[in-house]
């Protein structure tokens, strides 16, 4: 038999992280899964425009090395808010390196040398399918009447879309 200190602390490790919300528990898990398939494509594709800036060259360098940098800031930027829109509505939250790989669905790029205008071309595909998963997250919880969620997605739509517009611009036949 377990000391009372050790029987208590088993009760709390089990203790489940729920939080007081009015959302039913299919909405919970529907709206969790959702964003937290959201969150693993946030930081595939956080990674991999940074991996794209660190490994950026050509004659366009500096150019191109900032405005990754900067879209990999607004893409992180978002990680943040998801995760506690989780928690807000009664989910948990990814919790490892593993999780993520085994949701996110951007795809790696491990290549020893990506030529820029393959780069750019990858993270415009990257950003429009990105806004493509956001519309279906946001239909989804928009069923579930998480306007909180929906009102947020909206904001990062635009966002996925600027990003997506500036690469494709940049992009362009004859631009490169």
């Amino acid at each position: 038999m377990k000391p009372a200190s050790q029987e208590k602390l088993a009760q709390k490790l089990k203790a489940p992280l729920s939080v007081p919300t009015d959302f039913s528990s299919q909405a919970i898990k529907d709206i969790a899964g959702a964003m937290n398939a959201i969150l693993a494509d946030v930081f595939g594709l956080y990674l991999k425009t940074k991996n794209f800036h660190w490994h950026m060259s050509g004659p366009h360098f500096r150019d191109w090395h900032l405005l990754m940098d900067e879209h990999a800031d607004q893409i992180y930027a978002m990680t943040d808010p998801i995760a506690e829109r989780v928690r807000k509505v009664g989910g948990t939250t990814l919790r490892s390196i593993g999780q993520i790989a085994r949701l996110q669905r951007v795809v790696d790029n491990d290549a020893d040398y990506v030529d820029p205008s393959d780069m750019i071309a990858e993270l415009h595909e990257d950003n429009k399918q990105f806004a493509v998963r956001l519309r279906a997250a946001h239909e989804l919880c928009d069923e579930h009447g998480d306007v909180a969620t929906t009102s947020l997605i909206e904001t990062w739509i635009d966002e996925a879309e600027r990003r997506a517009w500036f690469l494709f611009e940049i992009g362009r036949r004859g631009a490169l």
